[in-house]
């Protein structure tokens, strides 16, 4: 049960007090259930990000002040929510709906700043995030890809490696001081972004196995609502990384 999202970690369907299995013989979590709330909290955060898109795409200045505001507000807010729903699951009805709905205005505030900069780069990023998913999830259910315990440590491992880069990139701006990989338009910098969409796009292989586990081991019913989750959290990170790749492909 392992998983290189961090929202979905090997003691999600644990109890901390007993190390068993949490289960709910009559309310427990289910395939179609899941599915479910993923489509609305896809429906919540297309919502938020329209309301950002439509508030800043008139002018440069405009978008510059208002959707700083709203990618800022997004970041800090989703991620407060984030680690909430991570703690604390038994909240994720509540928690992961509005987690979509301040994820959505982080969204839609960096899409307009994208679109300014490159037209038509935010409808090719939601195709192919979307494209990946489907692809990655009838591959998943018709065996082509398994999520082998070789295969998950690969991606964990490959994700926290990208994790640790980002933050010490986070830290260094500090100092004035960038990693040059992850923001150049360099062929180096394609590759290293390009990598970076394959390993996004292949947590989504351990999320769907992570949740089939939740409801094999009939989880609780409100882990529908933290599986969900879980799953918007690698989507997010795999469409905000296409539009890097798409950025620094156009650039060249």
């Amino acid at each position: 049960m392992r998983s290189g999202n961090p929202a979905l970690s090997e003691s999600t369907f644990l109890d901390l007090a007993s190390g068993s299995v949490v289960t709910s013989p009559d309310q427990a979590m289910t395939l179609n259930g899941t599915v479910n709330k993923t489509g609305l909290l896809l429906l919540l955060t297309v919502l938020t990000a329209a309301f950002a898109w439509n508030q800043s795409v008139d002018d440069y200045d405009q978008v510059m002040a208002g959707a700083k505001l709203y990618a800022m507000g997004g970041a800090i807010g989703g991620l407060v929510l984030a680690l909430i729903t991570v703690f604390k699951k038994e909240w994720s009805p509540v928690t992961a709906p509005m987690y979509a709905l301040v994820e959505g205005l982080f969204l839609g505030a960096i899409s307009a700043l994208f679109e300014l900069r490159f037209p038509g780069i935010v409808f090719q990023a939601v195709l192919l995030t979307f494209g990946t998913l489907f692809a990655l999830l009838i591959a998943y259910r018709s065996g082509v890809i398994k999520a082998t315990e070789n295969f998950k440590l690969g991606v964990v491992a490959a994700t926290g490696g990208i994790a640790l880069l980002y933050l010490a990139s986070f830290v260094l701006s500090f100092f004035n001081i960038n990693v040059p990989v992850i923001h150049d338009a360099s062929w180096l910098g394609i590759a290293f972004s390009l990598f970076v969409v394959v390993v996004a796009a292949l947590n989504l292989v351990l999320d769907f196995d992570f949740i089939e586990t939740g409801v094999a081991q009939r989880a609780p019913k409100y882990m529908e609502w933290y599986g969900a989750f879980g799953l918007m959290v690698t989507l997010v990170w795999l469409y905000v990384e296409f539009l890097r790749l798409l950025s620094k492909i156009q650039q060249r």
